[in-house]
């Protein structure tokens, strides 16, 4: 993990921050503003870390960054002059918007690369030196799984249900497929894992939303 990208993340676990506790600060009640920073950092290095296993597994990296928009159109050249950090503004425009009540959690994307090691390999899954489609689809995937086993687990912890449902949200907004999220990755890669996750995460979801 280089400078650039733990700078991003913390970057992203401040927004997340801000994101979760936006009702409260409006009130001019900054106090569960560390809480919510704290559930964040949870939150984002348990995604982070799902992923990174796996890709280990697979003998590749994976390396995170804020989600930026600048492709528009389908074609190469329809793309703005300069990238927009989508992974900032939309959540916190959509909480000030709403006062709150949203909470849009579509905050780090990432990409994978294969490490040298996995082109000595030539038999079984490592037949193939680059990464497949399938193999990027399976380290997103493991990055909404543990997400999700980190809602289910904290949701029987007294005082803990805030960081199941901000878990669960974490990985409804993530498992969205547009632009270079989580979702859009692992759909592109593997549709039946995509639908099998999304069903789980709008059952997760569902029952959150029953906390607030």
């Amino acid at each position: 993990m280089d400078e650039k990208e733990i700078i991003q993340i913390i970057i992203s676990i401040f927004t997340l921050g801000i994101v979760f506790s936006f009702s409260k600060l409006i009130l001019l009640n900054f106090s569960y503003l560390g809480t919510g920073i704290l559930f964040a950092f949870v939150i984002i290095s348990t995604n982070i870390l799902g992923k990174k296993l796996i890709a280990l597994k697979l003998d590749a990296s994976v390396r995170h960054e804020i989600w930026f928009w600048k492709r528009f159109g389908f074609k190469p050249h329809k793309h703005l002059k300069k990238e927009i950090p989508m992974g900032i503004i939309l959540p916190l425009f959509v909480s000030a918007f709403s006062l709150g009540l949203i909470k849009v959690a579509s905050i780090l994307t990432y990409e994978t690369s294969a490490l040298k090691r996995r082109a000595s390999k030539r038999q079984g899954h490592f037949s193939f030196t680059e990464m497949t489609d399938k193999d990027n689809a399976y380290i997103g995937a493991a990055g909404i799984f543990i997400t999700l086993s980190l809602a289910f687990l904290t949701y029987w912890v007294p005082g803990l249900e805030e960081l199941s449902r901000m878990s669960s949200f974490y990985a409804f907004w993530n498992l969205i497929p547009i632009s270079k999220l989580d979702g859009s990755q692992i759909i592109f890669g593997n549709k039946t894992l995509w639908t099998f996750l999304a069903v789980i995460t709008l059952i997760f979801t569902g029952y959150s939303l029953l906390l607030v």
